[in-house]
């Protein structure tokens, strides 16, 4: 049959993510959230992944394992590439070589036998590698899922790999447009925003002892951001922005949600450091990494985070499912997550004035924070639903496979969302 005609039979794809270490990347969390939500009378779903050691499964495998209808595939590709820092580490990424290309071998097989149609992986260099690859040598459709903007410090082997696929997913308008800067063809370049699941998370809920715990009572402002602590998420200009905005609001508080992943591990410091000398110390309460980020968010009263050149922001998503109004930048994928002046407010990086303004105003005016929180709930719940980030993923799956997407799949998809939004 001619790749063009439309089989009667469900497409089947295959997820290829060989992660074996922590922590769990945002990356193979969009893509469970896909495996979950693909409909399985048009999809045959299985997922290749690194399965860990007996009693320590590997994160992915961990995620993987609950996935409904989900035909789960170990896969061992060797040890990431992002460890190799002594000559021990590299003799053992050597002696890998062997069960890895066995690994490899079984892989193929396994994806001529199942009759895979579509080989869906992130841009992580090995696997879009390993993806590209497999395709080649099985006849099936290779698609990379870009979750970061395009950049010259990525490696040689993903920049090998992303023109040579058959088709690239980007999370942003923002993102296409770097690959296609970079020389990527747009014509096989597709946006599919992320999207959460509006129904886990539930405004207000455990707002009483949320602010018990950060000290804050029924008068206090309180202003959380939650990212990986490194500069480009904007930590520091937020704490610079807080000793600004207390001379107008005194009793301001800020919650710092995240862990430092910064190389030497010495940011988080530097931040409690610049806290100290602007005189907010006693203001600003760094959490760390928690579990219970919808309590945190539920005790707050607006969500700020000055990324730059953000690829898109899925916490963006979550603090407005929460009903909190967001505070940001004009930069990068934000903007078409969060609408200035209806369910957030942007300034232009480098403007602090702006930004502090920007807090300032929501904090001065609870009618302006309940409508901008209203507006971006019901975005969430409208058009960053789980059932559209499907079906637009099954309508990239149709495109390259016979040359239309299957436009009844996207009408289901729309018609969901309204049923949810009333």
């Amino acid at each position: 049959m001619a790749r063009s005609e439309q089989p009667a039979r469900p497409v089947s794809v295959l997820f290829l993510h060989s992660a074996t270490l922590p922590p769990l990347g945002a990356d193979t969390w969009v893509h469970a959230q896909i495996m979950r939500s693909l409909d399985r009378s048009a999809h045959i779903v299985h997922a290749a992944c690194a399965p860990g050691r007996e009693g320590h499964p590997s994160p992915t495998y961990e995620v993987l394992r609950d996935v409904p209808g989900l035909h789960l595939v170990p896969v061992n590709l060797g040890p990431e590439v992002s460890i190799q820092r002594s000559g021990w580490a590299k003799f053992r990424s050597l002696a890998a070589t062997v069960p890895a290309a066995i690994s490899f071998v079984r892989l193929a097989r396994y994806v001529r036998r199942h009759k895979i149609d579509v080989i869906h992986t992130s841009d992580r260099p090995r696997d879009a590698a390993a993806a590209v690859v497999l395709a080649r040598l099985t006849g099936a459709k290779s698609v990379i899922h870009a979750h970061v903007a395009f950049g010259d410090w990525m490696s040689r082997l993903l920049k090998w790999s992303m023109p040579r696929a058959d088709a690239m997913i980007a999370i942003s308008e923002f993102v296409k447009g770097s690959l296609a800067a970079s020389g990527h063809s747009p014509a096989t370049t597709y946006v599919v925003l992320n999207a959460i699941d509006a129904c886990s998370w539930h405004p207000r809920e455990g707002r009483s002892s949320g602010r018990e715990e950060v000290g804050a009572n029924d008068d206090t402002p309180v202003v959380i951001t939650v990212c990986r602590l490194f500069p480009g998420k904007g930590p520091g200009e937020l704490i610079r922005a807080l000793a600004e905005v207390r001379r107008d609001h005194p009793s301001t508080r800020l919650l710092v949600v995240g862990e430092d992943v910064t190389p030497a591990g010495t940011y988080a410091r530097e931040l409690a450091l610049l806290a100290r000398e602007l005189g907010v110390a006693e203001a600003v309460t760094f959490t760390g990494r928690r579990p219970d980020v919808p309590v945190l968010m539920a005790a707050s009263d607006l969500f700020a985070m000055p990324s730059l050149e953000e690829p898109f922001g899925l916490v963006y998503l979550e603090a407005m499912a929460m009903e909190l109004p967001v505070v940001s930048l004009d930069s990068g994928g934000t903007p078409e997550v969060v609408e200035d002046g209806r369910s957030g407010l942007l300034s232009r990086p480098g403007d602090t004035r702006a930004l502090v303004a920007n807090i300032s105003a929501l904090l001065s005016d609870a009618a302006l924070r309940g409508r901008l929180g209203t507006y971006g709930r019901r975005q969430v719940v409208e058009r960053f639903t789980l059932r559209r980030q499907a079906c637009d993923v099954a309508n990239v799956y149709r495109t390259i496979l016979w040359g239309a997407p299957d436009a009844p799949v996207r009408a289901e998809g729309a018609k969901h969302a309204s049923a949810v939004a009333g």
